[in-house]
């Protein structure tokens, strides 16, 4: 047999397998570098573009929140003026009610009969005054139940008090106001 030395072609062989699987290898390594970055950017861009659109909307809704709080300040303001044009209106309709009361309340005050507070609360009246005698604040009572605008009146306190004579008095007085509907009333009412 013939003795024929392959290690030197298998060396050269081995040599060359291993320089292609280096360029393999490398050429992966490069493809696999160059997708990576490619990836990394293509991912880059769509964070930035998702950040712009949140941005944008994150505008958006500050402007919107701006809208909403001056809506919500415009509402407010209107309801305001709504409750203001409400007070001003209950009192021009009161004005002539309030002097009404008044004028019927000088009416059913007979002499001998003198006031020191007058404090009225709603429908109600409390009064403090002076009496000549009791018998003036029986009367005064008595006109005061028979007008139409007073109802109910109501003696809380009687003392003796010579302010106004030796059988003066001192009291204290409550009595109802009740509205009595004129005819400025019922026009309004039918407009």
């Amino acid at each position: 047999m013939a003795n024929v030395n392959l290690l030197p072609w298998r060396e050269v062989q081995r040599q060359e397998k291993k320089k292609e699987f280096l360029i393999i290898l490398g050429v992966v390594a490069s493809v696999a570098l160059l997708l990576a970055v490619a990836w990394g950017h293509w991912v880059q861009m769509q964070i930035g573009w998702q950040n712009e659109r949140n941005s944008l909307l994150t505008t958006e809704i500050a402007v919107l929140d701006e809208k909403v709080k001056e809506i919500k300040e415009l509402q407010l303001r209107r309801q305001q003026v709504l409750e203001r044009m409400e007070v001003i209106k209950d009192l021009q309709g009161n004005r002539p009610g309030v002097v009404k009361v008044f004028d019927d309340f000088v009416r059913s005050v007979p002499d001998g009969i003198f006031f020191v507070e007058f404090n009225r609360t709603a429908e109600k009246i409390a009064l403090v005054g002076f009496a000549e005698s009791n018998n003036r604040i029986s009367t005064l009572m008595r006109q005061l139940d028979a007008s139409e605008r007073f109802k109910e009146p109501n003696l809380t306190k009687v003392e003796a008090d010579n302010t106004l004579g030796e059988q003066g008095s001192r009291f204290e007085l409550q009595v109802l106001v009740e509205k009595v509907e004129t005819e400025e009333d019922g026009d309004e009412e039918e407009a």
